[in-house]
């Protein structure tokens, strides 16, 4: 699992069926202190996360794993909101 940040979200007029309730988020990834760290991407919502919100998600194998039919064309997916980051001190 990785962090990002929801940053903006994606109207669809069509989309596969497989899709049919699940909401597109564009994705900020993050590193562990909360820096961007990467291109934005696009991300099946199954948690309704809100803008602005740090989230974590998967990809690849596990992202249609996500969806309730755990069947679907996705390449990412947020499964989780983050409610706390505690970060240990670094030498």
């Amino acid at each position: 699992m990785r962090l990002g940040r929801v940053s903006g979200k994606i109207v669809a007029t069509r989309k596969d069926p497989s899709l049919k309730g699940i909401r597109l988020l564009v994705i900020r990834p993050l590193d562990h202190r909360r820096n961007d760290h990467g291109d934005a991407l696009v991300a099946a919502d199954v948690v309704s996360a809100g803008q602005g919100e740090t989230v974590y998600w998967v990809s690849a194998r596990e992202a249609p794993n996500a969806l309730p039919d755990k069947y679907g064309p996705v390449d990412a997916a947020i499964v989780g909101i983050a409610d706390r980051i505690d970060i240990r001190n670094e030498p």
